[in-house]
């Protein structure tokens, strides 16, 4: 008696798969690429006109330059990978992108809750523990997403270390297969480190959102209250630009949030699985390209002065 015949995959299939995600992420980065370059456009055109921009005005620009960077960096190669160039990289080649990549993401976070803290004192009553805040904040808004780079920077050189090239490597097999690149695959107690190391400004940045989330929500709150009470029996006015601004950073923090317990979710299975599947790869990459790809469209959602000054460039 023969035993039971192992499937193999149909070549066909798996190249077909592969173009097919290439063109999701093709699609995914120029559409991201497309937003930030409208927002960072008009943040340009904002400065050269009125030679001043407000203190989230240039968090904005760093977030965006973060998006660029976490589009790029893995949008571009993953797209190339699905179409099937993937030995294009050498060591450094990878090193640089997996590093990059992981600065934009964390200097992503770090801007989100920036502007999450700033508005929340922002908004803050006269009588609350953050009024003495509301004048020294922007004054160090540019000098704290600075040293935020800084640390991003010399955080993630770990991966440095760990990424390396499939270009005549024989160990193939012992590493975690990216389709360009791949990984090694630490200990138990290395990789626990490891996650412990990376995740602890996640952390830092993750309390210090959802508390100034939280009292953005719990002020807003308070805030109509008072109105009703004020307006009973009249028509209520149209909210203020401070109103539309917190609506439109709780509205982001709650969409990074999301996407980034699903984006964590997938690393946890990428860490742990020994040879993870190359369809766990593609989704860990297209959830972690979300945010930047819909972050600018939230912005200019609230402002629709942006799109203005972006048909004004066009027609120019």
């Amino acid at each position: 008696m023969q035993g039971p015949k192992t499937q193999t995959p149909d070549p066909d299939r798996r190249a077909a798969s592969d173009v097919t995600m290439g063109m999701i992420f093709l699609s995914q980065t120029v559409v991201g690429v497309l937003g930030n370059s409208c927002l960072l456009y008009y943040y340009v055109f904002l400065y050269f006109t009125q030679s001043r921009l407000r203190s989230t005005d240039w968090v904005l620009m760093h977030l965006i330059v973060a998006n660029f960077l976490t589009l790029l960096c893995k949008g571009v190669p993953q797209t190339m990978a699905g179409f099937g160039w993937k030995d294009f990289l050498d060591d450094s080649g990878c090193r640089g992108l997996f590093y990059l990549h992981k600065v934009g993401r964390n200097v992503s976070f770090s801007s989100i809750s920036f502007l999450s803290a700033f508005q929340a004192i922002t908004i803050s009553p006269k009588d609350s523990k953050w009024a003495a805040l509301k004048f020294k904040a922007p004054k160090y808004a540019v000098y704290w997403i600075n040293l935020s780079w800084i640390l991003n920077l010399l955080i993630n050189t770990v991966f440095l270390t760990n990424i390396s090239s499939k270009q005549g490597n024989e160990n193939i097999t012992m590493l975690k297969d990216f389709g360009y690149c791949s990984s090694v695959n630490l200990g138990i107690m290395d990789l626990v480190l490891h996650v412990v190391y990376l995740s602890f400004p996640d952390v830092i940045c993750m309390w210090l959102m959802l508390w100034t989330s939280g009292s953005m929500v719990l002020i807003l709150y308070r805030h109509k209250q008072r109105m009703q009470h004020i307006l009973r029996g009249k028509v209520s006015p149209a909210s203020s630009p401070e109103t539309r601004a917190t609506q439109t950073i709780l509205l982001m923090v709650s969409t990074f949030i999301c996407f980034y317990l699903l984006s964590c979710i997938c690393q946890i299975c990428l860490a742990l699985v020994y040879n993870p599947s190359w369809f766990l790869v593609n989704m860990s990459v297209l959830i972690s390209g979300c945010f930047p790809t819909v972050s600018p469209f939230l912005l200019m959602r609230s402002n629709s002065c942006v799109l203005t000054v972006c048909f004004m460039c066009v027609r120019i």
